[in-house]
C-alpha cells in the first residue's frame, strides 16, 4: 500500500480500518494521502473484507478508478521517444491478475517499455494486479490488443522479433541474440502453454534452461529471467 502510494497510484480514495494500529505503516500511507489530496475514509474490517473480496488488505484499501489501458501502437511510441529498442512482454492465456502485476513489475524493474494483453479471457488491472505490481503500473503501461496474433504480426511489421517461450523451444534463451534489438516476448500460461496461433506466429520459440527438473515457472517468474537477460545484453 505504502508503495503505491509511493508510486503515484491513480488512485482518489484511501480507506483505513476502524481501531487499526496506528504503526509507521500506517501513519505513512496517511501522510502520503493527504499530500496527494486523496478522500481518507474510515471504514469497518468487514466492509474491506468485502471491498477487497477477502484479500489481506492489512486495514488500508485504496481505491483505484477504472484502469487507462493504453494502445499496443504507444509502447514502441514509447521506446523510439526514448531513443531504444522496443522490449515488450505480451501475455497469451493469463487469466491471473497476480501474474499480470508481477509482469508489470519486472518489466519496470528491466527497462521494459510495456506490457500487452488480450481484450477477452486474459487478465486485467485490478486491484490485485496494482497489488502485486508495487506501484509500478502507475509508470509502466498495460495496452489492451483485440486479436493477439494480429497485434504480433503488426509488431513484426514495425521490425519487432516475436520471441515465444515454450518448454520445447528450439532455441536456449543464452543464445537468443535477438533480444539485443527491438522484441516483444510472448509468455504464455503455466499449464497450456502459448496458443497454437501465437505460436506460429513467433520468430523463436525460446526455452529457458531449468537444471533443477522443473516442468516450467510461472509467468511472472519467466517473464523476469528473460527480461534481465535482455537488460544485461543491452547494458
Amino acid at each position: 500500500m505504502v508503495e503505491a502510494l509511493r508510486e503515484g497510484v491513480p488512485a482518489n480514495t484511501l480507506y483505513v480500518q476502524q481501531f487499526v494500529d496506528s504503526d509507521e505503516r500506517v501513519r505513512e500511507a496517511l501522510q502520503l494521502a493527504t499530500d496527494k489530496g486523496l478522500n481518507l475514509m474510515e471504514a469497518p474490517r468487514p466492509e474491506l473484507d468485502r471491498m477487497t473480496n477477502g484479500l489481506n488488505h492489512q486495514g488500508l484499501v485504496l481505491s483505484v478508478p477504472p484502469y487507462d489501458y493504453a494502445h499496443p501502437e504507444d509502447l514502441t511510441a514509447r521506446a523510439a521517444d526514448n531513443g531504444e529498442d522496443p522490449l515488450i512482454v505480451a501475455l497469451d492465456g493469463i487469466t491471473d491478475p497476480r501474474n499480470l502485476g508481477a509482469v508489470v513489475r519486472s518489466v519496470s524493474a528491466f527497462g521494459g517499455h510495456g506490457v500487452v494483453v488480450p481484450e477477452r479471457r486474459a487478465a486485467g488491472m485490478t486491484a490485485s494486479a496494482w497489488k502485486t505490481s508495487a506501484g509500478t503500473a502507475a509508470r509502466t503501461p498495460v495496452a489492451r490488443a483485440t486479436n493477439m496474433t494480429r497485434m504480433l504480426e503488426a509488431y513484426q511489421k514495425e521490425g519487432l522479433m516475436v520471441v515465444g517461450l515454450a518448454a520445447d523451444g528450439d532455441v536456449e534463451l543464452h543464445e537468443l541474440d535477438a533480444l539485443e534489438g527491438p522484441v516483444v516476448i510472448v509468455v504464455g500460461s503455466e499449464g497450456k502453454g502459448l496458443s497454437r496461433l501465437v505460436g506460429e506466429t513467433c520468430d523463436f520459440r525460446v526455452r529457458i534452461p531449468m537444471p533443477g527438473g522443473a516442468e516450467s515457472l510461472n509467468a511472472g517468474v519467466a517473464a523476469g529471467v528473460v527480461l534481465y537477460e535482455a537488460a544485461r545484453r543491452r547494458a
